[in-house]
C-alpha cells in the first residue's frame, strides 16, 4: 500500500499565477480571523499578506533558499567538532 496521499490534478499555473492566488486567499483568511476576533492570527496571516505582495511586486525573491548563501559571500559549512 502506498502511504502516500495523491495530488489532486491541477491545471499547470506559473508561479506568479500561484502567488496571486495564495494572496488573494490571505485576504479572505484575513478578514475571517478579523471577523472571529482571532488578533494574533489575523497579524500572522497579514504578515503572509505582506510577503506575498512583495513577492509578486519583486521586492522579495520567491524563496530564501536560493539566495540563502549569497548574503554573507560565502557557503555555509558545518559547524563540525566544538573544542572547549
Amino acid at each position: 500500500m502506498n502511504s502516500k496521499p495523491a495530488k489532486p490534478m491541477l491545471p499547470p499555473h506559473t508561479a506568479e499565477e500561484n502567488v496571486a492566488y495564495i494572496r488573494q486567499m490571505l485576504g479572505e483568511l484575513r478578514t475571517v480571523a478579523a471577523n472571529e476576533g482571532a488578533d494574533m492570527l489575523r497579524y500572522l496571516i497579514e504578515m503572509a499578506y505582506v510577503e506575498a505582495g512583495d513577492i509578486q511586486s519583486g521586492l522579495r525573491p520567491f524563496s530564501i533558499r536560493r539566495d540563502r548563501d549569497a548574503a554573507a559571500g560565502m557557503p555555509l559549512k558545518a559547524a563540525g567538532k566544538v573544542k572547549f
